[in-house]
């Protein structure tokens, strides 16, 4: 049986990449990290980018980068705003399951630290409280399968996504 693509999604921080990593080698998949995707076809850091293109315009990147990917069975880590491009998400959902790693606030907030060289997109003024509540609907509604990551450790989150994909 073929394990469909996974496409991981949620907050900056959660840990979508180091979990991407570690879960496609125990599926045998491979591994896509959109972030660094852009970078690579950009030629620029996640910061420099939205610093050059402002918050619209890096979401016009990130959207068609992530609506580029075919891959045939890989698990792609997208970065925390690729949910404010529908296209992309939509992209997504015709390729992948997608799965929405949650943590909450406070957990977020704890684990991240400096949003701009993160290359967190904010709009001006907006704070990560702001972000993370409007993250949050956006999150919920293009997840397949919600994964509460709070407490647990990336082995433990990666055999609860392996067991869900095995099923699927």
């Amino acid at each position: 049986m073929r394990i469909r693509n996974i496409a991981l999604i949620g907050m900056p921080g959660v840990g979508k990449s180091t979990i991407g990593v570690v879960l496609a080698k125990n599926l045998g998949m491979s591994f896509i990290d959109s972030d660094l995707v852009i970078q690579e076809q950009e030629g620029k850091r996640l910061c420099e980018l939205i610093e050059e293109h402002g918050f619209d315009g890096f979401l016009e990147i990130e959207g068609r980068v992530n609506a580029s990917f075919y891959p045939k069975t890989a698990v792609i880590a997208t970065g925390g705003s690729v949910v404010y491009c529908e296209e992309a998400m939509r992209h997504l959902r015709e390729i992948a399951v997608i799965y929405y790693l949650r943590l909450p606030y406070e957990s977020i907030q704890e684990r991240l630290g400096d949003l701009t060289k993160r290359g967190v997109v904010l709009r001006a003024g907006q704070t990560l409280s702001d972000l993370y509540k409007e993250r949050t609907v956006l999150y919920e509604k293009y997840a397949n399968i919600t994964i509460d990551c709070e407490g647990k450790n990336i082995r433990e989150i990666v055999c609860e996504i392996a067991a869900i994909a095995h099923k699927k």
